[in-house]
This record gives structure tokens, C-alpha cells and sequence, in this order.
């Protein structure tokens, strides 16, 4: 291949680089998209979070004691199964990404001695109540500002009250349930 033929088939791509770009500039220019206020299509379990910001959902959870009074803990179990992706759940298991949660109600908050707890978890006082776990599980991160628990919460009431109902036994001497 000659010079005069390299520089042609260079010349070439640099007018179809420029094309292409003009093109893109143009398009940008006569075609102005606007964005939607919220999704046209929900896949669920994708953008979870983002859908119920979005959607008119309560501020906050339903008081969990009337909740419980029809829990179970079999169906809390079944939910439960995605906690069990970064949690441990026997008794002296050893921690996942996530603290073990055997025992969880009643104790302290960042209970699990040797489990790097973010400094938000650690700087709460008083123990994990069944009222302030159905927050907590409702939107772990505006519950706790600063948790490292990216889980985007159950926003459904059942669905929550069984998961609580469900690791409620995960104890040696299960908490009484909320009158």
C-alpha cells in the first residue's frame, strides 16, 4: 500500500468520526427528552427503592402490635430467605456480611461482640424492640442514617410483622409479643 492510499483510508475514518459526531450533536439539539416523574414499567425487585419513594406510600411503618396478633413465623421464615443472603440465623453461627441475628429482639443494639457495626449502629442506645425493628426493616437507612445495610427494606406490613414474628423465635426464651 502506497502513501497516497493510507492517507485516504485515514482521511476516511476521520470523515466518519466527523459525521458521526455532528450527527450526535444534531440529535441532541432537534430532540429534547423529557424524563418521566416515575416509571412507566416496574420490574420487581429491581429499583425497589426508587419506585417507593416515588409511589405515595406512608412515611413511615404500621405500629407492628396489631400486626403481630396475625403473624407467622413460618411465612416470615419464607420472606426471611432474602435476609439469609447477608445474615446467619443459629445460634453462635459466625457473622455473614451481616451480624448473626439469633436473639436479635431484645438485645443491644450492635449486639454481635467482634462484627464491624458501621459508627451509626454503634452510636444507637437501648436494645432492638420489636416497634424499632419494624422500622428498622420498613427503611433500614432512614431508620439508621449511616447503616451500612444497603437492603432497601419491606415496605409490606405482613410481610414484615412475619419476618419479626419469625426471628422473635430465633431465641433461647423468645420475647413476650407487644400488647
Amino acid at each position: 500500500m502506497n502513501s497516497f492510499e493510507f492517507n485516504k483510508v485515514v482521511a476516511a475514518i476521520l470523515v466518519a468520526l466527523l459525521v458521526a459526531m455532528l450527527g450526535g450533536f444534531l440529535a441532541e439539539e432537534l430532540i429534547k427528552p423529557e424524563d418521566l416523574a416515575k416509571n412507566a414499567y416496574v420490574v420487581e425487585g429491581v429499583g425497589a427503592a426508587v419506585a417507593a419513594e416515588t409511589s405515595a406510600a406512608p412515611a413511615g411503618p404500621a405500629p407492628i402490635a396489631p400486626l403481630m396478633a396475625a403473624a407467622s413465623a413460618e411465612a416470615g421464615q419464607k420472606t426471611g430467605r432474602v435476609c439469609g443472603t447477608c445474615h446467619s440465623f443459629g445460634k453462635g453461627e459466625a457473622a455473614k456480611i451481616g451480624p448473626n441475628l439469633y436473639g436479635i429482639i431484645g438485645s443491644k443494639h450492635a449486639h454481635m461482640a467482634g462484627f464491624d457495626y458501621s459508627e451509626a449502629m454503634k452510636a444507637m442506645a437501648g436494645d432492638w424492640t420489636f416497634e424499632e425493628l419494624n422500622e428498622f426493616i420498613f427503611n433500614p437507612r432512614a431508620h439508621v442514617p449511616g447503616t451500612k445495610m444497603t437492603f432497601a427494606g419491606i415496605k409490606n406490613d405482613q410481610d414484615r410483622a412475619n419476618v419479626i414474628a419469625w426471628l422473635r423465635t430465633l431465641a433461647d426464651s423468645p420475647v413476650a409479643l407487644p400488647k
